[in-house]
């Protein structure tokens, strides 16, 4: 039976108003309309739903039965629209964001304060693991965007926005930045005790990808998974890390001393992944805006 549906929801509100005028009212449409919609859907079901009384209308036994189930269709509907507009309005949803322990602390904290402070009804799931690990679950579909140092490679079916650029630097304690007077050439490095990202991540490849490109290889004496923990290390002696100006622009000539090294590292960045092929969903949508805006207005 091929039935317009929305000749139930006429019915529904007659039903539920008692009367034909009230739920004209209601639906913002005529009277005669109510009538001849209702008129159809009796036809079409061939069986009476209403009776007309002075008062205005009561139901048939067929029509108290066929109003339990067309109630429950209208509802649903209703309720389903009114959480739209809530996600909508951002008054509900979720957002499973893939990041790097640093990069979660360094970049995207402060746009996820700003995004809580305007939404603060959605709820931010965060998980960090190594990148190549969070791509596989966007994919999967178990995260709906990663924040990444970049660049990379195979990128083909990712959608890669920027947020913001950094600069790479190699650092040590004051007595490494006394000892090489805060600048060598990239070869001489090999002449003190190093301390880089253990591969794979993206800083590391980066790392790697410009030392090939200057046909020179250093050999890390300590190589840890943990950027912080590396940061930690070199300010207590251990040797010269490679960091992230970026990220440690408080301890900078406090703790921390640039070492520059000939020829200059290139300057990267760090965007925003989401999978080509899929839409985000709403909030997603709104903390992408509000991290690209941000951006530009720096």
């Amino acid at each position: 039976m091929n039935i317009n549906y929305e000749l139930y929801k006429f019915f529904y509100y007659v039903a539920i108003e008692g009367s034909i005028s009230k739920a004209a009212t209601k639906l913002h449409i005529s009277q005669p309309a109510v009538t001849w919609q209702i008129k159809s859907l009796e036809s079409q079901l061939n069986i009476p739903l209403l009776v007309r009384t002075k008062k205005g209308v009561s139901l048939t036994e067929e029509g108290k039965v066929l109003l339990e189930y067309v109630k429950q269709g209208v509802e649903s509907f209703t309720n389903g629209e009114n959480m739209l507009t809530n996600i909508k309005n951002l008054d509900y949803g979720t957002i499973a964001i893939g990041a790097s322990t640093t990069v979660s602390k360094y970049v995207l904290m402060p746009y996820l304060e700003k995004f809580h402070e305007r939404y603060p009804n959605i709820e931010i799931k965060i998980v960090n693991a190594l990148t190549e690990n969070l791509i596989k679950d966007l994919r999967n579909g178990n995260l709906d965007m990663l924040i990444l140092n970049l660049p990379m490679s195979e990128t083909k079916d990712l959608k890669i926005q920027k947020v913001i650029d950094v600069q790479d630097t190699f650092v040590g304690n004051k007595k490494y930045y006394e000892l090489t007077k805060g600048k060598v050439k990239l070869a001489e490095l090999n002449n003190y005790p190093l301390l880089f990202q253990k591969s794979p991540s993206n800083t590391r490849t980066f790392l790697n990808n410009y030392l090939k490109a200057n046909n020179t290889i250093l050999i890390p004496k300590t190589e840890i998974v943990s950027y912080n923990l590396i940061m930690d290390f070199v300010k207590s002696g251990f040797g010269i890390g490679y960091a992230t100006k970026e990220f440690i622009k408080d301890d900078l000539n406090k703790t921390l001393f640039e070492i520059k090294v000939t020829p200059a590292i290139p300057p990267r960045y760090i965007g925003i992944a989401t999978l080509n092929k899929t839409i985000p969903n709403y909030s997603v949508k709104k903390l992408i805006d509000l991290m690209i805006t941000n951006n530009n207005t720096r």
